[in-house]
């Protein structure tokens, strides 16, 4: 297959920035980052510097990989993360567009690298539970409802690529921000801080990005289909903790 890649690049977060036009010979069987792979090899051989991406895991798990593919965040397979897209899903003679995560809440590093580490400051803020040390408790000790076990895992599943917030008009993070609340808020062990926990992940996300207005394309491009019912579950657990704070004296819990 010929294709003609069109990829964003630029040195550095000040300097400029331009599409830049490259003709590739690629296998139907290659992924997308094998392809970008097989590009870099040339540009070094070339002796031009490499594109600059990211990717760790390539099994669609670390979520590194985000890029906005013919603008559609991951590309245009649905429930997919860029290390996923194979290039058989275009056609010979395809230019395909590449750019990096458009958000102003994923600073440029360098060609299709950002910063996501906005991400990491809300789980930082309060994405963790507080468990008695010592030796493990017995599996069975603690008891899950069925319908909880699985809410929170189908939550735990975001794998916090960015394409929620990449996708939304308003470079919302809510959807993220939802998912890593619930799959805490919903077991058990996460009770005792939920309303702390709450407070201060919503109020971090808030410090980094804009408002959510129910476009739904976050729900719409994430690759592991997290829903937004999840959002749903945070401002009412947000409403609940402000009233709970409220109650008392303004102080945090």
């Amino acid at each position: 297959m010929r294709l003609t890649l069109q990829i964003w690049r630029q040195k550095a977060p000040d300097a400029p920035g331009g599409l830049v036009d490259y003709e590739v010979d690629a296998s139907p069987e290659m992924s997308f980052l094998e392809l970008l792979d097989q590009l870099n090899e040339r540009l070094t051989l070339e002796g031009e510097d490499p594109i600059a991406f990211e990717s760790d895991c390539r099994e669609g798990i670390c979520g590194t990989c985000g890029l906005m593919i013919n603008g559609v965040a991951h590309g245009p397979q649905s429930g997919t993360a860029t290390c996923q897209l194979y290039v058989r899903r275009f056609s010979d003679g395809d230019v395909i567009t590449v750019e990096p995560w458009r958000s102003a809440g994923f600073p440029l590093v360098r060609d299709l690298v950002v910063d996501r580490s906005a991400l990491d400051s809300i789980i930082q803020a309060g994405g963790y539970i507080t468990v008695p040390t010592g030796s493990a408790p017995d599996a069975n000790l603690v008891q899950v409802a069925r319908g909880e076990a699985e809410l929170a895992m189908d939550a735990a599943a975001c794998i916090g690529c960015g394409a929620c917030v990449a996708s939304c008009p308003n470079g919302a993070g809510q959807l993220f921000t939802a998912a890593k609340l619930a799959h805490l808020n919903l077991l058990p062990q996460g009770q005792p801080e939920r309303s702390r926990r709450t407070l201060r992940m919503v109020a971090e996300m808030e410090e980094h990005f804009g408002s959510c207005a129910n476009h739904r394309e976050c729900e719409a491009q994430c690759p592991k289909g997290i829903s937004i019912d999840f959002i749903t579950m945070m401002n009412r657990d947000y409403r609940k903790a402000v009233r709970e704070n409220r109650k008392a004296g303004g102080e945090e819990r």
